[in-house]
């Protein structure tokens, strides 16, 4: 097979898809047939770092346009420019990032993460939101194949897009082993690096409406002042979009004393950042996957989530879940958990068993098992 890949993502985001696509293609890239040729497009101002490394079969183009300037060119401007121009004669083309360029004669498929700016639009950027909700439909009407992080963003797809349930195939995210828990030793230069309190629940995503750190943000401090718990709130992860009500919560909860904000934080460091938490909080809205939570799972450390869309299949009975967008019950199930050591150990315990079910080899099967359907 000849096979060609949209590498963009992976080249230029470190974390969400951008994790995602480099965790899936390592693991694709080890499971080729020597006849394999693989072909990874970058775009020009994509980071050389990321690249796997140089081997038999695999081939780094890199294109002659920013990421910016493609997207505008392939998707605003509709430019008729087919990535075989690029890369040379394909049998099979793969877009990890929703959108699918021009494409020739080569077998195409599309990965949709999640539909949240056609499901829950008032979270997402206007703007942002009106370009996906007429790109996304375009790419996906032209794909042979359409694949998804999770069975709750297939059903969305195949619902949204009026899709034949047999042209849409789940292939979800895999947790590192590194994602472990981990030695004291290990976990002390982070707590030191980050200057993080002794007693904390951590938050970690991009700061966007969607994830509700601002709702978490009440919820915590709601239940702080019912039980005296002696825990600070830890959120990492950079700035999105429409972040603002997030920072002036704080303001307005006069919760500057126990909200701690890092930033985005070393992919090198979040094995020991979840392993220093007593709890990991994920209050989101909607998730296409949801892969912070499984780390998290796998690092040993409790897991308190909403029971929106795709968190259900991926936590199972190993988390503690709350009705999405209830805060009184999110209130509740922090002053439960954090005063019960009992029932954080229970989580603990079965977070690892849970979260092994997901690897990125059994991800790379299903995902070259779709790649050998298309020739």
């Amino acid at each position: 097979m000849r096979i060609g890949i949209d590498y963009a993502a992976a080249a230029l985001q470190g974390g969400g898809i951008g994790r995602y696509t480099r965790g899936l293609v390592a693991a694709v890239l080890d499971l080729l047939a020597p006849e394999d040729r693989v072909t990874l497009l970058y775009p020009r101002d994509g980071s050389p770092a990321a690249a796997p490394s140089p081997r038999t079969g695999i081939r780094i183009k890199r294109l002659p346009l920013s990421d910016r300037y493609q997207t505008i060119l392939w998707h605003r401007l509709h430019f008729p420019l087919a990535v075989e121009a690029i890369t040379g004669p394909l049998d099979i083309f793969h877009a990890p990032n929703f959108l699918l360029p021009p494409v020739r004669q080569a077998a195409t498929l599309v990965t949709i993460h999640d539909l949240a700016f056609l499901v829950k639009p008032q979270y997402a950027h206007a703007d942002l939101q009106r370009f996906l909700a007429g790109a996304v439909p375009r790419s996906v009407a032209r794909a042979d194949h359409v694949l998804a992080d999770s069975e709750a963003s297939r059903q969305d797809a195949i619902r949204l897009f009026n899709l034949a349930p047999e042209v849409v195939s789940v292939v979800g995210a895999g947790v590192e082993p590194r994602f472990r828990p981990l030695p004291a030793a290990d976990l002390a230069p982070v707590r030191q690096r980050y200057g993080l309190p002794e007693a904390f629940v951590l938050g970690l995503s991009t700061l966007e409406p969607r994830k509700n750190f601002d709702g978490l943000i009440r919820a915590f401090g709601a239940a702080r002042r019912q039980t005296g718990f002696p825990h600070h709130l830890v959120i990492a992860g950079g700035k999105g979009w429409l972040f603002e009500d997030i920072f002036a919560e704080v303001e307005r909860s006069q919760a500057g004393d126990f909200v701690h904000f890092l930033g985005f934080v070393d992919d090198s460091d979040l094995p020991a950042l979840y392993g220093l938490a007593d709890l990991f909080a994920f209050p989101s809205h909607y998730e296409g996957f949801g892969l912070p939570v499984l780390e998290a799972m796998a690092c040993g450390t409790p897991v308190l989530c909403t029971d929106t869309s795709s968190l259900p299949e991926l936590v199972g009975d190993a988390a503690c879940m709350v009705p999405t967008g209830d805060e009184q019950a999110l209130a509740q199930a922090l002053a439960s958990l954090l005063t019960d050591a009992s029932a954080l150990t229970a989580l603990a315990t079965a977070g690892p068993v849970r979260a092994a079910r997901f690897t990125w080899e059994a991800a790379a099967q299903r995902l070259y098992s779709v790649y050998r359907s298309l020739m």
